[in-house]
């Protein structure tokens, strides 16, 4: 047999491998040259697996030549990856009528029973394929249990339970072979991430009991808790047990280490016990990982049947790695590489227990990870109302609005009727840290009437208590157990050696001095993207912007922006002084001007009396000012064209800001933006009047300063020609959320009604707004980079759509050779990480 690879005693030296003979097979050849007490074990390949399901059997006697001839065995599955799954072992597969009477006389009657009980009824199920049914009118157990489940046997197959050894073992093997291969099977591990055509290994390991006389049993022990990563001995052990017994609901298990709540495995067999917390943490240290232990315990000795790596929760998996590489027995890039940059969301916000109970109402799309219980509330007041009584809120609108902004800060998580990954809702629940669901359409919203209405008939009203699970998607009812945010050194550790890792920079989006110091606090070097306009809806502002709307004149649009001018200079004095000289790049105005006007009657009444002005007036300029297309209306450098005098109060703001916040510290160098540019001719104009206004401030001021004029691409146009528009700027920061929009002709607000059946059938292969589409988008990107840098090389790249915390999407912008990306605070360290990943990768030819 040892010159067949496809049949193989696993020794320290035999042919096996995880590609070969699976995962769990070449764990046992690790285990075995650690000199570590694994029983007998013999590897079938997957070759000689997939000839078994074809009806080849292979050569049972030379199999069954590697044990003794008394000796009982298993058959347990190995995949490649153990993640994928396999057939249900099968236990003591030799036991017939002959060993039960010689195990009765060795361990007594009850133990040899209850061994071939199993057996018989394993073997029935899972591989005669008799239905569980047929034993469940049998209660006894014992002799008396085993002789009923024979006579069951026999009368369901018409022939004995079978005798022989080999006949066994042939029938086990070529039962599991055909179950993977089944339909079920494959579908479901193709569900896991395991290919179409993935193979299955075997190894058939002699039985140590578990059972018999003495000190005997079988558990699971783990030098970690697999939730936090904290070390702590975990597992369960049973006496009188075999397999993974112990781990059943409602079994009597034992504690391993002593514990004041009952009787451990440390009282009744310290030795043993202390011999595999050894082998457990030799396993940790040669294997490079925390493994989970399988053993048994016969008479008081200690057997490995397997190591498997240990089941983790994000938070755990970071901690393992950093500390790991901590204690020497990985390097710190190791370290990087393991953490998927996408499971830190979990560390980020508070989870929603692993182990607790949910209620699940709907799912929608999981637009802003976290998870908050609070009390529904149905409009942006009643948010900031409960807020003010101390009342976590949940914020349920159909869509949100930026005048929503204010409620959203007040409320612990949104959820929305309609959307997408881009939706205004999901942008600002990013940018805030706050759980967000949107187009979690199979609810009904009825705001009017102030309820929701689940898809089981569950209607929910104003003060009813849910929970928003942003990670997930998941709508539940009630309060669930909360795990909390992990920002702790470990965390800290990683992101220290990812930084050392990186070789493209990390800039946050931020609107607010809370967003900035946010951002600061997750390290970002600097702000990508300030949208200014949130800076406008605040009630004492929003009045003044709308008097700015009414006015008449270029003279009148002034005087009234002259009452926002010191309002922005603060804006942009606290921003700077929190990013403590650090760049800050402030997109000038963008959004249509008819988002500031109320769109209610009642509203345009406040207004007409706030103003002085008739109601006719007001709706007349309410219905002017209506666009059929607003997103390709008149807004983002259209406005600074034809209105010029918001751009002339911001980009003075902006320069007063520079001065003022200079002062303290390192000189301040802005960076102003210019949105949804897709002509040379723009910039041109709106650069002359900020050049000058620049001239304005430094002469009044006695004092010069530096900035930097750039644009926002985020129309197909724009990088075309950006050969034409690079020679007028600084630097070329890619929008590719509207340039996704504008790509595909597709509205992000309205794409989540479809999204998922588009993805589902393959027209795309991820949300293009959640994963950057790298044929379309990304040639765009690649022609504006490369037309940029040729007709100026020293222009400063990069994105800052919410794609910049998307790790493919980073990769993309890093090959493309862009300076940097910039997301939402809170994926700051996400894109860190992917960024270090994607720089070792590179180093290793990865």
């Amino acid at each position: 047999m040892q010159n067949n690879p496809n049949t193989t005693l696993i020794t320290s030296e035999a042919p096996v491998a995880a590609n070969t003979h699976g995962g769990r097979a070449k764990c046992l050849q690790r285990l075995v040259r650690l000199d570590l007490p694994v029983p007998r074990t013999v590897a079938l390949s997957f070759d000689a697996v997939h000839q078994i399901s074809d009806g080849q059997v292979p050569d049972i006697s030379a199999i069954l030549d590697q044990f003794d001839q008394t000796a009982l065995v298993c058959v347990r599955p190995s995949s490649e990856d153990p993640d994928w799954g396999g057939p249900g072992a099968i236990l003591n597969i030799g036991m017939n009528d002959a060993r039960y009477v010689d195990l009765s006389d060795s361990m007594g009657v009850e133990a040899a029973a209850a061994l071939y009980l199993r057996f018989v009824q394993s073997f029935a199920v899972h591989v005669a394929r008799l239905d569980p049914d047929v034993f469940d009118e049998i209660e006894a157990d014992g002799r008396e249990g085993l002789q009923e489940s024979l006579r069951a046997y026999e009368d369901e197959t018409d022939e004995a339970f079978p005798q022989d050894r080999g006949e066994q073992l042939i029938a086990v093997l070529r039962s599991m072979a055909r179950a993977w291969d089944g339909t079920s099977a494959r579908l479901l591990r193709q569900a896991k991430g395991a290919p179409a055509d993935a193979g299955l290994g075997l190894v058939i390991q002699e039985m140590i009991p578990g059972v018999g006389q003495g000190e005997c049993g079988s558990g699971v022990l783990q030098l970690i808790d697999p939730t936090t990563g904290l070390p702590q001995i975990t597992g369960r052990y049973l006496s009188q047990s075999q397999g993974r017994d112990a781990l059943g609901e409602g079994v009597a298990a034992l504690y391993l280490e002593k514990d004041p709540r009952g009787a451990s495995l440390e009282d009744v067999a310290p030795e043993a016990f202390a011999e595999l917390k050894a082998h457990a943490a030799l396993m940790r240290i040669k294997l490079r990982e925390e493994m989970q232990v399988e053993f048994v315990i016969e008479n008081g000795h200690v057997h490995i049947l397997d190591g498997v790596r240990v089941q983790r929760s994000a938070r755990a998996a970071m901690r393992i790695a950093v500390r790991l590489a901590e204690d020497g027995i990985i390097p710190p890039q190791e370290a990087v590489m393991r953490v998927d940059p996408h499971s830190l969301n979990e560390l980020l916000h508070r989870q929603v227990h692993p182990d607790a109970r949910r209620d699940t109402l709907t799912t929608g799309i999981a637009a802003s990870p976290g998870a908050a219980t609070g009390k529904i509330v149905f409009t942006s007041a009643e948010a900031q109302a409960s807020a003010a009584r101390g009342e976590p809120c949940i914020l349920v609108r159909r869509e949100t609005s930026p005048e929503d902004v204010r409620g959203m800060h007040a409320a612990v998580a949104v959820l929305t009727e309609k959307g997408g990954m881009t939706s205004h809702a999901a942008v600002i629940g990013r940018g805030l840290g706050l759980p967000c669901i949107v187009g979690a359409s199979e609810m009904r919203f009825q705001t009017k009437k102030r309820q929701l209405t689940a898809p089981d008939g569950r209607v929910f009203k104003t003060g009813d208590t849910l929970t928003i699970d942003g990670s997930s998607g998941q709508v539940l009812a009630g309060k669930p157990t909360m795990l909390e945010a992990a920002l702790d050194d470990c965390f800290q550790t990683l992101m220290g050696w990812a930084d050392e890792e990186r070789d493209i920079a990390i800039r946050a989006n931020a609107d607010t001095p809370a967003d900035a110091q946010t951002a600061r606090n997750f390290m970002a070097q600097g702000i990508g993207l300030c949208r200014t306009e949130h800076m406008f809806f605040d009630p004492g502002r929003l009045i003044v912007m709308r008097e700015m709307i009414f006015a008449q004149t270029s003279s009148g649009r002034a005087a009234v922006l002259e009452r926002l001018l010191p309002m922005q200079r603060d804006d942009f004095v606290q921003l700077f002084r929190i990013m403590e000289g650090q760049p800050v790049c402030i997109r000038l105005f963008d959004p249509p001007l008819h988002e500031f006007l109320p769109t209610t009657r009642g509203g345009q009444r406040e207004l007409a009396e706030a103003l002085d002005l008739p109601v006719s007036d007001v709706e007349r300029r309410v219905a002017a000012m209506t666009e059929y297309n607003p997103m390709l209306g008149l807004r983002g450098v259209r406005l600074g064209v034809t209105v010029p005098e918001i751009y002339d109060m911001q980009a003075r703001a902006i320069f007063e800001a520079t001065l003022e916040a200079s002062k303290d510290g390192a000189p301040v160098v802005p960076e102003v933006m210019i949105p949804l540019v897709s002509a040379k001719r723009e910039v041109e104009l709106v650069k002359a009047r900020i050049d000058s206004v620049a001239a304005s401030v430094a002469a009044e001021r006695g004092q010069e300063f530096e900035y930097r004029l750039g644009v926002m691409v985020e129309t197909p146009r724009a990088c075309l020609r950006a050969d034409e528009i690079a020679p007028q700027t600084a630097f070329l920061s890619f929008g590719t959320n509207d340039l996704t929009q504008m790509t595909y002709g597709l509205s992000r607000d309205d794409a989540g009604r479809f999204m998922s059946a588009y993805v589902r059938q393959g027209v795309f292969v991820e949300d293009p707004f959640h994963v950057l589409d790298p044929d379309g988008v990304g040639e765009l990107l690649k022609l504006g980079a490369e037309r940029g840098r040729q007709a100026q090389p020293d222009v400063t790249l990069s994105v800052c759509g919410e794609h910049g915390g998307n790790p493919e999407s980073i990769a993309i912008c890093r090959d493309l050779g862009f300076d940097y990306v910039s997301c939402s605070p809170f994926r700051v360290p996400v894109a860190r990480l992917a960024a270090a990943q994607l720089a070792i990768s590179s180093r290793l030819g990865g």
